[in-house]
Protein backbone atom coordinates (compact mmCIF):
# COMPACT_ATOMS: atom_id res chain seq x y z
CA UNK A 1 0.00 0.00 0.00
CA UNK A 2 0.84 3.37 -0.78
CA UNK A 3 0.03 6.77 1.45
CA UNK A 4 1.41 9.67 -0.26
CA UNK A 5 1.59 13.27 1.59
CA UNK A 6 3.32 16.21 1.05
CA UNK A 7 5.39 15.11 3.27
CA UNK A 8 6.57 11.77 1.29
CA UNK A 9 6.74 13.96 -1.79
CA UNK A 10 8.90 16.65 -0.25
CA UNK A 11 11.48 13.80 1.27
CA UNK A 12 11.26 11.78 -1.85
CA UNK A 13 9.92 8.39 0.50
CA UNK A 14 7.14 5.82 -0.04
CA UNK A 15 5.50 6.12 3.19
CA UNK A 16 4.82 9.27 5.58
CA UNK A 17 6.86 7.43 8.97
CA UNK A 18 9.43 8.75 9.99
CA UNK A 19 11.92 7.28 12.98
CA UNK A 20 12.29 9.68 15.75
CA UNK A 21 15.79 10.35 16.56
CA UNK A 22 15.85 8.91 19.89
CA UNK A 23 19.30 9.51 21.07
CA UNK A 24 21.88 6.54 21.75
CA UNK A 25 18.93 4.27 20.50
CA UNK A 26 18.31 4.96 16.47
CA UNK A 27 21.66 4.29 15.50
CA UNK A 28 22.75 3.21 11.73
CA UNK A 29 20.68 -0.07 11.27
CA UNK A 30 17.67 1.04 12.79
CA UNK A 31 17.74 4.33 10.54
CA UNK A 32 18.47 2.04 7.68
CA UNK A 33 15.51 -0.33 7.94
CA UNK A 34 13.09 1.85 8.73
CA UNK A 35 14.38 3.61 4.85
CA UNK A 36 14.64 0.25 3.52
CA UNK A 37 11.13 0.01 4.35
CA UNK A 38 10.33 2.66 2.68
CA UNK A 39 9.43 5.70 5.11
CA UNK A 40 12.84 7.60 6.67
CA UNK A 41 14.90 6.64 9.50
CA UNK A 42 16.61 9.59 11.69
CA UNK A 43 20.06 8.91 13.55
CA UNK A 44 20.02 10.08 16.71
CA UNK A 45 22.96 12.49 17.30
CA UNK A 46 22.14 12.55 20.94
CA UNK A 47 24.55 14.81 22.60
CA UNK A 48 27.48 14.75 20.65
CA UNK A 49 30.19 12.37 20.50
CA UNK A 50 31.83 12.44 17.25
CA UNK A 51 33.00 9.01 17.38
CA UNK A 52 29.46 7.31 18.04
CA UNK A 53 28.26 9.74 15.32
CA UNK A 54 30.34 8.62 12.57
CA UNK A 55 30.22 4.53 13.24
CA UNK A 56 26.37 5.04 12.52
CA UNK A 57 26.81 6.60 9.36
CA UNK A 58 28.84 3.72 8.83
CA UNK A 59 26.01 1.16 9.95
CA UNK A 60 23.98 2.83 7.78
CA UNK A 61 25.43 1.75 5.32
CA UNK A 62 24.22 3.03 1.47
CA UNK A 63 20.87 3.61 2.71
CA UNK A 64 19.22 7.29 2.28
CA UNK A 65 18.85 8.44 5.83
CA UNK A 66 18.45 11.67 8.04
CA UNK A 67 19.51 13.14 10.93
CA UNK A 68 18.57 14.61 14.47
CA UNK A 69 20.18 16.51 17.15
CA UNK A 70 19.24 18.08 20.72
CA UNK A 71 20.14 21.45 19.60
CA UNK A 72 21.03 22.98 22.57
CA UNK A 73 24.22 20.45 22.47
CA UNK A 74 24.40 20.72 19.06
CA UNK A 75 25.60 24.47 20.19
CA UNK A 76 28.47 23.11 21.98
CA UNK A 77 29.38 20.92 19.19
CA UNK A 78 28.72 22.83 16.15
CA UNK A 79 30.95 20.42 14.26
CA UNK A 80 28.44 17.47 13.70
CA UNK A 81 26.25 19.38 11.84
CA UNK A 82 29.10 19.61 9.12
CA UNK A 83 29.37 15.67 9.72
CA UNK A 84 26.02 14.84 8.38
CA UNK A 85 25.57 17.62 6.03
CA UNK A 86 28.69 15.79 4.26
CA UNK A 87 26.10 12.99 4.06
CA UNK A 88 23.89 15.09 2.25
CA UNK A 89 20.87 13.75 4.11
CA UNK A 90 17.35 14.47 2.80
CA UNK A 91 16.87 16.09 5.88
CA UNK A 92 18.07 17.36 9.80
CA UNK A 93 16.13 17.54 12.38
CA UNK A 94 16.74 20.06 15.39
CA UNK A 95 15.10 19.89 18.88
CA UNK A 96 14.92 21.67 22.27
CA UNK A 97 17.05 24.77 21.43
CA UNK A 98 16.76 27.46 18.65
CA UNK A 99 17.92 26.77 15.21
CA UNK A 100 18.75 30.11 13.94
CA UNK A 101 22.53 29.43 14.18
CA UNK A 102 22.38 26.44 11.91
CA UNK A 103 19.22 27.05 9.75
CA UNK A 104 21.52 28.56 7.33
CA UNK A 105 23.83 26.00 7.26
CA UNK A 106 21.37 23.30 6.77
CA UNK A 107 19.62 25.22 3.60
CA UNK A 108 23.12 26.59 2.14
CA UNK A 109 23.77 22.65 1.87
CA UNK A 110 20.70 22.27 0.09
CA UNK A 111 18.84 19.70 2.79
CA UNK A 112 15.74 20.31 4.35
CA UNK A 113 15.31 21.37 8.07
CA UNK A 114 12.98 19.64 10.04
CA UNK A 115 11.89 21.30 13.58
CA UNK A 116 10.14 19.72 16.03
CA UNK A 117 8.21 21.66 18.75
CA UNK A 118 5.87 21.42 22.25
CA UNK A 119 3.86 24.35 21.56
CA UNK A 120 2.58 27.56 19.07
CA UNK A 121 5.05 29.45 19.86
CA UNK A 122 8.11 27.34 19.06
CA UNK A 123 5.56 26.51 15.96
CA UNK A 124 6.20 30.29 14.87
CA UNK A 125 9.64 30.41 15.54
CA UNK A 126 10.28 27.34 13.80
CA UNK A 127 8.62 29.38 10.47
CA UNK A 128 10.46 32.12 11.40
CA UNK A 129 14.03 30.27 11.39
CA UNK A 130 12.71 28.30 7.83
CA UNK A 131 11.91 25.02 8.82
CA UNK A 132 10.87 23.13 6.36
CA UNK A 133 9.09 20.17 8.22
CA UNK A 134 7.19 20.76 11.80
CA UNK A 135 6.89 18.02 13.93
CA UNK A 136 4.16 18.84 16.87
CA UNK A 137 5.27 16.90 19.73
CA UNK A 138 2.38 16.23 22.17
CA UNK A 139 3.63 15.39 25.86
CA UNK A 140 2.58 11.80 25.54
CA UNK A 141 5.82 11.13 24.05
CA UNK A 142 9.12 9.19 25.41
CA UNK A 143 11.56 10.99 25.89
CA UNK A 144 12.19 14.46 26.58
CA UNK A 145 9.43 16.72 25.97
CA UNK A 146 7.15 19.54 27.57
CA UNK A 147 4.12 18.20 29.48
CA UNK A 148 1.66 21.33 28.23
CA UNK A 149 -0.04 20.02 25.58
CA UNK A 150 -1.50 16.62 24.33
CA UNK A 151 -0.73 15.22 20.72
CA UNK A 152 -4.44 15.41 20.16
CA UNK A 153 -5.13 19.50 20.09
CA UNK A 154 -1.52 20.66 19.59
CA UNK A 155 -1.66 18.67 15.59
CA UNK A 156 -4.25 20.45 14.69
CA UNK A 157 -3.28 24.27 15.95
CA UNK A 158 0.08 23.45 14.71
CA UNK A 159 -1.49 22.58 11.13
CA UNK A 160 -3.58 25.69 11.02
CA UNK A 161 -0.69 27.59 12.03
CA UNK A 162 1.27 26.62 9.56
CA UNK A 163 -1.35 26.70 6.43
CA UNK A 164 -1.52 30.69 7.64
CA UNK A 165 2.02 31.53 8.20
CA UNK A 166 3.79 29.19 5.24
CA UNK A 167 1.28 27.15 3.60
CA UNK A 168 2.51 23.69 2.01
CA UNK A 169 4.62 23.35 4.95
CA UNK A 170 4.57 19.64 5.85
CA UNK A 171 3.57 18.71 9.91
CA UNK A 172 3.80 15.64 11.49
CA UNK A 173 2.51 13.93 14.68
CA UNK A 174 5.07 12.85 17.55
CA UNK A 175 3.63 11.52 20.79
CA UNK A 176 1.57 8.59 21.28
CA UNK A 177 1.87 7.29 17.65
CA UNK A 178 2.29 3.30 17.47
CA UNK A 179 0.26 1.64 15.31
CA UNK A 180 -1.86 2.32 11.76
CA UNK A 181 -4.17 4.07 14.14
CA UNK A 182 -2.07 6.48 15.36
CA UNK A 183 -0.95 7.17 11.84
CA UNK A 184 -4.90 7.21 10.43
CA UNK A 185 -5.44 9.86 13.33
CA UNK A 186 -2.64 11.91 12.65
CA UNK A 187 -3.63 11.96 8.89
CA UNK A 188 -7.14 13.03 10.25
CA UNK A 189 -6.09 16.22 12.15
CA UNK A 190 -4.42 17.22 9.21
CA UNK A 191 -1.11 16.09 9.53
CA UNK A 192 1.15 15.02 6.69
CA UNK A 193 2.70 11.89 8.55
CA UNK A 194 4.18 10.88 11.45
CA UNK A 195 7.53 10.96 13.94
CA UNK A 196 7.41 7.50 15.87
CA UNK A 197 10.18 6.67 18.88
CA UNK A 198 8.78 3.82 21.08
CA UNK A 199 7.23 1.65 18.87
CA UNK A 200 10.71 1.70 16.90
CA UNK A 201 12.08 1.53 20.12
CA UNK A 202 10.91 -1.92 20.53
CA UNK A 203 12.52 -3.70 17.53
CA UNK A 204 16.18 -5.95 17.30
CA UNK A 205 17.82 -2.89 15.26
CA UNK A 206 17.55 -0.12 17.63
CA UNK A 207 20.42 0.31 20.43
CA UNK A 208 18.61 -1.15 23.38
CA UNK A 209 19.29 -3.77 25.35
CA UNK A 210 16.84 -7.15 25.23
CA UNK A 211 16.35 -6.68 29.18
CA UNK A 212 15.02 -3.28 28.68
CA UNK A 213 12.84 -3.72 25.88
CA UNK A 214 11.06 -6.71 28.08
CA UNK A 215 10.59 -3.98 31.09
CA UNK A 216 8.64 -2.05 28.22
CA UNK A 217 6.70 -4.97 26.93
CA UNK A 218 5.71 -5.37 30.95
CA UNK A 219 4.23 -1.94 31.22
CA UNK A 220 1.45 0.04 30.01
CA UNK A 221 0.79 3.82 29.93
CA UNK A 222 0.01 4.51 33.59
CA UNK A 223 3.04 2.66 34.27
CA UNK A 224 5.03 6.21 32.91
CA UNK A 225 5.74 9.23 34.12
CA UNK A 226 7.08 12.48 33.29
CA UNK A 227 9.71 13.89 35.49
CA UNK A 228 13.13 15.46 35.84
CA UNK A 229 14.25 13.14 38.18
CA UNK A 230 15.92 10.68 35.93
CA UNK A 231 18.20 13.82 34.07
CA UNK A 232 19.16 14.86 37.60
CA UNK A 233 20.89 11.17 38.64
CA UNK A 234 22.69 10.42 35.31
CA UNK A 235 23.64 14.32 35.38
CA UNK A 236 22.06 15.68 32.52
CA UNK A 237 22.14 19.18 32.65
CA UNK A 238 18.34 20.16 30.29
CA UNK A 239 17.35 23.79 30.08
CA UNK A 240 14.41 23.68 32.95
CA UNK A 241 11.21 24.01 30.41
CA UNK A 242 11.96 20.39 29.75
CA UNK A 243 11.40 16.99 31.41
CA UNK A 244 11.34 13.43 29.76
CA UNK A 245 8.59 10.35 30.12
CA UNK A 246 9.88 7.31 31.11
CA UNK A 247 8.39 3.80 33.03
CA UNK A 248 8.58 4.96 36.77
CA UNK A 249 10.49 3.12 38.92
CA UNK A 250 12.01 2.51 42.23
CA UNK A 251 14.15 5.33 42.03
CA UNK A 252 11.52 7.67 40.72
CA UNK A 253 8.78 6.93 43.36
CA UNK A 254 11.94 7.99 45.69
CA UNK A 255 12.78 10.54 44.24
CA UNK A 256 9.84 12.58 41.88
CA UNK A 257 8.56 15.18 43.85
CA UNK A 258 11.27 15.73 46.08
CA UNK A 259 14.08 16.98 44.38
CA UNK A 260 15.26 19.26 46.84
CA UNK A 261 16.16 16.27 48.69
CA UNK A 262 17.55 14.55 45.98
CA UNK A 263 19.70 17.24 45.31
CA UNK A 264 21.52 17.66 48.74
CA UNK A 265 21.93 13.57 48.50
CA UNK A 266 23.26 14.10 44.94
CA UNK A 267 26.42 12.14 45.33
CA UNK A 268 24.73 9.33 47.11
CA UNK A 269 22.00 9.18 44.71
CA UNK A 270 24.55 9.56 41.42
CA UNK A 271 26.77 6.57 42.71
CA UNK A 272 23.56 4.43 43.69
CA UNK A 273 22.26 5.00 39.77
CA UNK A 274 25.53 4.37 38.32
CA UNK A 275 25.56 0.83 39.65
CA UNK A 276 22.52 0.38 38.84
CA UNK A 277 22.82 0.87 35.02
CA UNK A 278 25.71 -1.24 35.46
CA UNK A 279 23.68 -4.11 37.09
CA UNK A 280 20.93 -3.56 34.72
CA UNK A 281 18.56 -3.30 38.03
CA UNK A 282 15.18 -1.73 36.47
CA UNK A 283 14.71 -0.96 40.16
CA UNK A 284 17.19 2.33 39.49
CA UNK A 285 17.66 2.31 35.69
CA UNK A 286 14.14 2.71 33.52
CA UNK A 287 12.95 2.77 29.83
CA UNK A 288 12.43 6.07 28.18
CA UNK A 289 9.14 5.27 26.33
CA UNK A 290 6.14 7.11 25.57
CA UNK A 291 2.22 6.28 26.85
CA UNK A 292 1.95 4.06 24.44
CA UNK A 293 3.99 1.72 25.78
CA UNK A 294 0.47 -0.34 26.30
CA UNK A 295 0.36 -0.77 22.99
CA UNK A 296 3.83 -2.43 22.42
CA UNK A 297 3.25 -6.49 22.97
CA UNK A 298 6.65 -7.61 21.20
CA UNK A 299 9.68 -7.09 19.69
CA UNK A 300 9.47 -6.54 15.78
CA UNK A 301 11.43 -5.88 13.13
CA UNK A 302 11.73 -2.17 11.69
CA UNK A 303 10.64 -3.21 8.27
CA UNK A 304 7.30 -5.10 9.70
CA UNK A 305 6.06 -2.25 11.80
CA UNK A 306 6.70 0.24 9.04
CA UNK A 307 4.43 -2.40 6.63
CA UNK A 308 1.45 -2.96 9.71
CA UNK A 309 1.56 0.44 9.76
CA UNK A 310 0.33 1.73 6.25
CA UNK A 311 -1.40 -1.03 5.93
CA UNK A 312 -3.80 -0.56 9.03
CA UNK A 313 -4.22 3.20 8.46
CA UNK A 314 -5.38 2.74 5.21
CA UNK A 315 -8.17 0.32 6.25
CA UNK A 316 -8.97 2.61 9.08
CA UNK A 317 -9.15 5.36 6.84
CA UNK A 318 -11.48 3.64 4.52
CA UNK A 319 -9.32 4.41 1.41
CA UNK A 320 -8.89 0.94 -0.16
CA UNK A 321 -10.65 2.25 -3.06
CA UNK A 322 -7.95 5.24 -3.83
CA UNK A 323 -4.40 2.94 -2.72
CA UNK A 324 -2.94 1.12 -5.30
CA UNK A 325 -0.23 -1.84 -5.08
CA UNK A 326 3.50 -0.45 -5.21
CA UNK A 327 3.35 -1.81 -8.42
CA UNK A 328 1.01 -0.09 -10.07
CA UNK A 329 1.04 3.74 -10.16
CA UNK A 330 0.05 5.09 -6.74
CA UNK A 331 -2.63 7.28 -6.91
CA UNK A 332 -1.85 10.83 -4.74
CA UNK A 333 -3.49 10.88 -1.01
CA UNK A 334 -2.71 14.11 0.55
CA UNK A 335 -3.80 14.30 4.31
CA UNK A 336 -5.11 17.86 4.00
Amino acid sequence: MVIKTRLTELLGIKHPVLLAPMAMVSGGHLAAAVSNAGGLGLIGGGYGDPDWLQSQIAHAGHARVGYGFITWSLAQRPQLLDTVLEQQPPTVMLSFGDLVPFADRIHAAGVALTAQVQNLAQARQALEAGADIIVAQGGEAGGHGMSVRSTFTLVPDVVDLVEEGAPGTPVLAAGGVADGRGLAAALALGADGVLVGSRFWATPEALVSPRAQQQAIRANGDDTIRTRVYDVVRQRNWPPDYDLRLVRNALIQRWHGNEAELLAQLPEAVSAFQKGVADQDFDVDTVLVGEDVGLINDIRPAADIVAAMVTDAARILNRDNNIQSASESPTIIAAN
